[in-house]
């Protein structure tokens, strides 16, 4: 699972051809023992997630969507990611 951003001590991560589980483009994000899975728009769609790093992730997404679409179709044909600015 490439990570394509670390930041405040969150990391993100997009798996290669992660396209049946929710059946939209998505990415993990992790945060000490809590994991979930948020719509490239910072949707949560699964998992546990503090609230404070919630935000954090919903903002960070919103600033990056564009580029997370584009790491989406990477991954989706298994072609190397690129990394994301985090939040500062």
């Amino acid at each position: 699972m490439p990570t394509i951003s670390m930041f405040l001590g969150i990391i993100i991560m997009m798996f290669y051809d992660d396209t049946g589980k929710h059946n939209r483009p998505h990415f993990h994000a992790k945060y000490g023992d809590e994991e979930a899975q948020f719509a490239l728009d910072g949707t949560l769609l699964s998992g546990e997630m503090p609230f404070r790093q919630k935000k954090f992730i919903e903002a960070w997404a919103l600033l990056h969507e564009e580029e997370l679409a584009a790491n989406w179709e990477l991954a989706v044909n298994n072609t190397a990611l690129f990394r994301i600015e985090g939040l500062k």
